[in-house]
């Protein structure tokens, strides 16, 4: 007896946790019962008692029947809140606000549960509101090599790179440098030094258009600079932007300052145009690419190029190899100096953030 009742009692709390269950109902006749989380044009994520989060594609859905509200987006951009049902082929959402909405399931953008409403509110929120240590990512990029024996030279290179992007805005601190010296002789003798850096930012005025501002800095011992500090700042256009490619068109003004070691200082005002490309060739493989042309509006005839270009393979979540080849053009050097500076390095690089 004690066994029966005990049997009717679990018998009811299934019948139960069934009848207060979310359903959805396969075109196949198939139907699953828990709790609905959230879906896309693509699949819908129900989670289940027995057998966990379970991802369902879109196109295989039939029916929707919830016992939760849900917060139903729709490809016109109207968002309703409240129970679904199926009726007809259409989806019959009960709404406190506006009441029975009939909607056919080709019109459903997005549906969340009330959680991931407010999960995906907060995050929103947060991105329209960041604190200044969010959403950080970024690189650190190193580079060694060395020779012993009938010669003993060593290289080392250094690059990192730190981007902070919002739905409004985007933040960037970059550098790079590279110290290489020569003891064959039983001597030691630097053959190159030079550290580059500086801060940019970038901000949206419409989805396609922005502003930019920024500063850099750099130093080089053999172009005998001490310090050149450029302030500028202009408007860019994102002629393509998509998950595979971003091809950024940019121009605008800015001032540079120059100290040499020889005592000579120079300062003048340029002009700035420019594009940058990012592409992604495949799952594990990304280009980088950034031209500007800086003409001296102060000394007619003079200019300067900064060309950056890089080559990502992806080992892992967080670790890659990197080929890293820039380019610095003076037109005006100093008397026994070039006008190119050239940088190539490779080796790995270390990521951080999403």
């Amino acid at each position: 007896m004690r066994r029966t009742a005990i049997l009717a009692i679990l018998i009811g709390c299934l019948v139960c946790s069934s009848f207060f269950a979310d359903q959805v109902i396969l075109k196949n006749g198939d139907r699953l019962t828990g709790v609905i989380i959230k879906s896309d044009e693509k699949s819908l994520l129900l989670k289940t008692d027995f057998v966990g989060e379970v991802t369902v594609q879109w196109a295989a859905i039939q029916e929707i029947n919830s016992t939760q509200p849900l917060h139903i987006g729709l490809k016109d951009g109207e968002m309703i809140v409240g129970q679904v049902s199926t009726s007809d082929g259409k989806f019959q959402i009960d709404s406190k606000e506006a009441g029975k909405v009939s909607t056919p399931k080709d019109a459903v953008q997005l549906i969340r549960s009330d959680a991931e409403q407010a999960a995906y509110e907060a995050q929103m929120e947060r991105l329209q509101h960041p604190r200044l240590l969010d959403f950080w990512s970024g690189f650190i990029d190193t580079g060694i090599s060395a020779t012993k024996g009938n010669s003993d030279t060593v290289t080392f290179s250094l690059g990192a790179n730190a981007v902070r992007t919002t739905t409004r805005d985007k933040f960037t601190i970059y550098s790079n440098s590279i110290f290489a010296k020569n003891s064959a002789t039983g001597t030691s003798v630097t053959t190159a030094k030079a550290i580059r850096g500086g801060i940019r930012g970038d901000f949206n005025l419409k989805p396609r258009l922005f502003a930019f501002g920024f500063t850099d800095f750099e130093y080089d011992k053999f172009q005998k600079l001490d310090l050149r500090n450029v302030l500028g700042g202009g408007l860019g256009f994102h002629a393509v932007k998509n998950e595979r490619t971003t091809f950024d068109l940019f121009g605008g003004a800015s001032y540079n300052q120059e100290f040499f070691s020889t005592g000579l200082d120079r300062k003048s005002a340029e002009l700035v145009v420019g594009e940058e490309l990012t592409h992604k060739l495949s799952e594990r493989l990304f280009l980088n690419e950034r031209l500007a042309f800086y003409p001296n509006l102060s000394e007619s005839g003079e200019y300067r190029l900064t060309f950056d270009s890089s080559a990502v393979i992806k080992l892992s979540r967080w670790l890659n190899w990197q080929i890293t080849f820039t380019d610095r053009y003076l037109s005006n050097p100093l008397p026994e100096t070039k006008k190119n500076d050239l940088l190539l390095s490779t080796g790995l690089r270390l990521t951080f953030g999403k």
